[in-house]
């Protein structure tokens, strides 16, 4: 059997807890990072030239809300292409991945899956079968929230159960974000122990139902990420335009946040905390 020439690398920022992947082949020396953070990139950069790496493309799973993306800073050092799931509201993306869409490095192989749910446009890459980057979609124990940026709970249980779930068990799942220190999990273990989705013995037990997960999802009470209202405009751009920190100003923005702010009054105390780590 040939030797693989898969690099891959989770980087982490402790700040919003988000996981930066890099993906590259050995051979070719091309690279592509997924969902950069602004403040990592000279990190980013320096890895890249420690490694001897040609940075291709910055992939982003979706439009965070969380963090302010790190592909505008990059493309401007790197002349790299940054690229979008097909439909979300970013102005300068070089191009927008459709569903099934390929992408090659080298012999690396990074397969777009529409997954969304978090938000109405979101990807999961699948790398070489193995690798599953699952942005908010799918975390290990939990999954993203859905009551931002166009969220809706049971288009996420249908790309969970439906796209995500039917992947080999072994498949590798490296999420977003995780806010215990883990770093990666399985499909299989995440059909086996997954809360949000079953009770521990696994979904043929029919423990979560659609509705059922829609009522949980309705009632996390989670807060609002404090860097949304910079962070949202931000990538919008890409990353190329950096908005002033208090855009309170602004009428969408602010109406979203009412709405948060609303749901946690009436929600509040439904849930343990367990479920407040997870975004």
């Amino acid at each position: 059997m040939p030797q693989s020439t898969l690099v891959f690398r989770p980087l982490f920022d402790p700040e919003s807890s988000t996981y930066t992947y890099l993906i590259a082949d050995s051979q070719t020396q091309e690279a592509a990072l997924v969902d950069a953070v602004l403040e990592w990139s000279d990190r980013d950069l320096q890895i890249l030239q420690d490694l001897g790496l040609t940075l291709r493309y910055c992939l982003e799973t979706h439009i965070h809300a969380d963090h302010i993306t790190g592909a505008g800073k990059l493309r401007q050092q790197t002349g790299c292409q940054v690229l979008v799931p097909q439909n979300a509201s970013a102005r300068s993306a070089d191009h927008s991945l459709a569903d099934g869409e390929i992408l090659t490095l080298g012999a690396v192989r990074l397969e777009a899956i529409a997954t969304p749910g978090h938000t109405n446009t979101h990807l999961a890459y699948l790398v070489n079968n193995t690798h599953l980057l699952t942005g908010d979609a799918l975390l290990i124990r939990g999954c993203g929230r859905t009551d931002l940026q166009s969220g809706d709970a049971g288009t996420l249980y249908d790309t969970v159960t439906q796209r995500l779930f039917t992947l080999p068990d072994t498949t590798l799942v490296y999420p977003a974000h995780d806010y215990q220190g883990r770093t990666v999990s399985t499909i299989g273990e995440e059909k086996r122990l997954n809360p949000r989705f079953t009770d521990g013995q696994g979904l043929a037990a029919g423990y979560r139902t659609r509705d059922q997960f829609i009522t949980l999802m309705a009632h996390l009470g989670l807060s609002y990420p404090k860097k949304i209202n910079q962070a949202v405009p931000a990538n919008e751009h890409c990353g190329d335009f950096i908005p002033p920190r208090d855009l309170g100003t602004n009428s969408d923005v602010q109406a979203e946040r009412d709405q948060t702010e609303q749901n946690l009054t009436t929600n509040a105390g439904i849930f343990e905390s367990y479920f407040a780590m997870y975004i």
